[in-house]
């Protein structure tokens, strides 16, 4: 029987979490693998909380020669940082469920446990209680992975699904979402697609098995998205989610979060409420879709406690492998189809100067569709075809500039 002890920084939801999983299920764990696993300290600085195994300085968490592995749950980059590393340098392994410390810093990290001989684990920071990280770096090793995508914040699924299914404008559902608890009070991390950001930015890197800096990871986030695209989006087969999309080509890939069209089919049109679905195609394992809740604090708890036990099982860990450079293509070089909603006098003329500035830029129209007319002014919704991000943008430019253009609303790409 092997005793591993715990120190966990951070009691809030999810270090609550652990602490709790542990006490509830360390029987099952102990007879199932021999591991008798141990909080023996857990440090807070909150004045809210109590608990007899408290203590308000990290330092007597990271210090403590008895403990083997700490359990970061603050948080946010700083101080999270300093802890994490500060804990690999006294020889400890470190599991992590942030993924903002992970994305900004993952090279870092990785270097300073490789030298300290010591695993990093951080499955709970993309994902939830889904396990994902885990088969990316090990289950799917014999795999060339070349595309992982999917949703991944919660909060912004929650938020698309009420508008969807319900007909609530954004703001009612973000209020709900709060409400629901699937919501800080300042969602301004999950709306505009930071938190999708950092994971699409830790997917890639152990999908790809490359170094991917997030500064290069282009993102958006849902705030522009109206009940009106929403429902002419359902109008023509589709569904709007918050997608993160990485995508391997030989010698670079693409990887970014924003807002996305997809069919009414595909399977991660179904993916409702809080839940979270990642999608994975390998070369000879095809098709894989991960699915399962991707927040809360004892879904967390799970991915935090299996890469605890993986510290010890694993036999070759994250922070051995030997991350390659990969280029991040600009978001200018990407290829999508688009979705484009204007509103414009209703008048004659109007198409012709339209179409004359996508086709100036080399931008090629698929579909138009004059919606409902409000007074003299006309909801026209386009569907491009195929085309270079960079034209669009100076055909969007174009369009802004025209008379007969009111308001160019949204631009949403379309398809995966």
């Amino acid at each position: 029987m092997k005793k591993i002890n715990i120190g966990i920084l951070g009691f809030g939801t999810i270090g609550s979490a652990v602490y709790e999983l542990i006490n509830v299920n360390h029987d099952m764990i102990e007879k199932r693998l021999g591991l008798d696993l141990h909080v023996s300290a857990i440090c807070d600085v909150s004045p809210n909380i109590e608990h007899p195994l408290l203590v308000r300085d990290a330092r007597d968490v990271i210090n403590n020669p008895a403990i083997e592995v700490v359990v970061e749950a603050i948080g946010g980059e700083k101080p999270a940082l300093s802890f994490i590393l500060a804990a690999i340098k006294k020889g400890k392994h470190v599991v992590t469920s942030n993924k903002e410390v992970m994305a900004l810093n993952g090279d870092k990290i990785f270097s300073a446990a490789r030298k300290n001989n010591v695993s990093i684990n951080f499955e709970a920071a993309v994902g939830g209680g889904i396990p994902i990280i885990g088969p990316l770096s090990h289950d799917l090793l014999a795999n060339n992975l070349t595309e992982i995508y999917g949703i991944v914040n919660g909060t912004t699924n929650y938020i698309l699904s009420k508008m969807t299914k319900e007909g609530t404008e954004f703001e009612a559902a973000l209020e709900e979402a709060r409400k629901m608890g699937y919501a800080e009070a300042n969602p301004k991390k999950d709306i505009e697609g930071y938190d999708s950001s950092y994971k699409a930015a830790i997917l890639a890197s152990v999908a790809f098995n490359s170094q991917i800096d997030w500064k290069n990871v282009y993102f958006e986030g849902i705030e522009k998205i109206t009940q009106e695209d929403i429902s002419y989006a359902k109008e023509i087969g589709y569904i709007i989610k918050l997608l993160a999309v990485a995508k391997k080509y030989e010698k670079e890939c693409e990887v970014r979060v924003h807002p996305t069209l997809i069919s009414q089919e595909h399977p991660l049109a179904s993916v409702s409420g809080p839940m979270n679905a990642i999608y994975v195609k390998g070369d000879m394992v095809g098709e894989l879709m991960f699915y399962g809740q991707g927040a809360g604090g004892l879904p967390t708890a799970s991915a935090v406690v299996a890469d605890i036990i993986n510290c010890y099982n694993v036999q070759c860990p994250i922070s051995n492998f030997q991350f390659r450079k990969l280029k991040v293509k600009p978001i200018d070089e990407i290829e999508s189809r688009y979705y484009i909603r204007l509103t414009v006098p209703d008048k004659h003329g109007v198409l012709a100067g339209i179409s004359k500035a996508f086709a100036d830029q080399k931008v090629s129209i698929s579909n138009v569709v004059q919606k409902e007319t409000i007074g003299k002014i006309a909801t026209i919704v386009i569907i491009i075809h195929q085309a270079k991000e960079a034209n669009l943008r100076k055909a969007i430019a174009r369009l802004e500039k025209l008379s007969v253009v009111k308001d160019v609303c949204n631009v949403i790409r379309v398809g995966l």
